[in-house]
């Protein structure tokens, strides 16, 4: 809600001045003649600037803030007092947005119209939901579930970082070994077949060539997987609803899964914290992470804005997710379901991001043993010919 400087006299004929919040310029004339005073000058006031410290913020210091800031009102804290208390605990970017906040709030701005000044800070579904907050009355509730759902989505971030972690590390330790012994290794072992004129086997013969390729011509190989990288990275630019519309058919589930855990749990959050349904619909759309499923989502929205059911408006859901949507629908407790359907989405997701990293494991043990096992196989081969041909 926009807020209104106004300068006028009340009933004594004093100069009076201050700030108002008002839906227009004619609302904060009323609302001020309301309070006793002939209003002279009345101009909308402008939100604190932001200061541009923040490029990037990240989301777990946007949770602990919004954590701290949750239980400070909840405990009966002013505002004004719980975001100055927050703020002589930060650093320089975090107290210097604060402090302007306060400022704002000083001023008689709302606190969803000073975070608005800070868009690299507060991300739009953050402000929108500070709105519906102050205009039901339920900021306190509506800051208590923004810093649940910010933990939320942090934690699944976080369980895909670490279910992967293993993985990455044992095949860069992979890579690293099988460099080291095709750089260093195998040249001093393959050097025992230069002085014999005996035909070496086809295996042999690859393995010198790819370790005399991997010593000549590294540089080229470090350079062919550099332009692979900016190929594929400009392809996928280039071209990325149709990648992502191929990944939606992930034969093992878990990015579907993962997409429509996101997909459940901020379309819920967002409802439950009275945002109307086309604004979150908006808003979830861009937090699924997949091109193609956000453009499904906006053809949706486009359609239920012409009164169609969410429902019947989504395509290439899974069906029993839209029929969850459609009971919530009908027994209008949509948030609610949505939220436990997450819930849901989540329990399975993580059955089978362990299922699967549990299965790439020795994936990657077999793999490093098929490696090894060409190596020795290659090298002792000529050996046991050479040992015949002796006998």
């Amino acid at each position: 809600m926009p807020a209104y400087k106004f300068t006028g006299y009340n009933q004594s004929g004093t100069e009076s001045s201050g700030t108002i919040e008002a839906d227009s310029l004619r609302s904060a004339a009323l609302k001020i003649k309301a309070k006793g005073i002939l209003p002279g000058d009345i101009t909308e006031a402008e939100a604190p600037a932001g200061n541009g410290l923040f490029k990037k913020v990240t989301q777990s210091e946007l949770a602990g803030i919004t954590r701290n800031l949750s239980t400070l009102i909840s405990s009966g804290v002013p505002l004004v007092d719980a975001i100055n208390a927050i703020s002589s605990e930060q650093k320089a970017g975090w107290k210097h947005v604060l402090l302007q906040l306060k400022e704002g709030l000083a001023s008689g701005a709302s606190l969803s119209r000073s975070m608005q000044a800070h868009p690299e800070v507060f991300p739009d579904f953050y402000t929108g939901l500070i709105t519906a907050g102050e205009n039901s009355g339920k900021l306190t509730e509506v800051m208590e579930k923004l810093a649940d759902f910010l933990e939320g989505d942090i934690s699944i971030k976080s369980k895909v970082k670490t279910a992967l972690m293993y993985p990455i590390f044992m095949a860069g330790i992979s890579i690293l070994i099988i460099l080291f012994l095709f750089t260093f290794v195998i040249p001093r072992i393959t050097r025992i077949f230069e002085d014999t004129s005996a035909a070496l086997p086809f295996i042999t013969l690859i393995l010198l060539w790819v370790s005399t390729t991997f010593q000549k011509f590294w540089w080229l190989i470090l350079a062919g997987f550099a332009a692979a990288s900016l190929t594929l990275r400009r392809l996928k630019n280039n071209n990325r609803e149709f990648i992502d519309s191929m990944l939606l058919k992930d034969p093992s589930g878990i990015l579907m899964g993962l997409y429509m855990l996101r997909f459940t749990m901020t379309m819920g959050f967002l409802l439950s914290g009275g945002m109307p349904i086309l604004n979150s619909m908006q808003l979830t759309a861009k937090s699924t992470g997949n091109a193609a499923l956000e453009k499904k989502i906006m053809n949706a929205h486009k359609m239920v804005s012409q009164g169609s059911k969410l429902s019947t408006s989504l395509e290439g859901f899974p069906p029993t997710l839209l029929q969850i949507i459609s009971t919530g629908e009908q027994t209008g407790r949509l948030p609610e379901i949505l939220q436990k359907t997450s819930a849901s989405y989540e329990a399975d997701f993580d059955r089978r991001l362990q299922r699967a990293i549990n299965l790439l494991e020795p994936v990657l043990i077999l793999a490093m043993g098929l490696i090894v096992g060409f190596i020795v196989i290659a090298v002792l081969l000529p050996i046991f010919e050479l040992n015949q041909i002796l006998n």
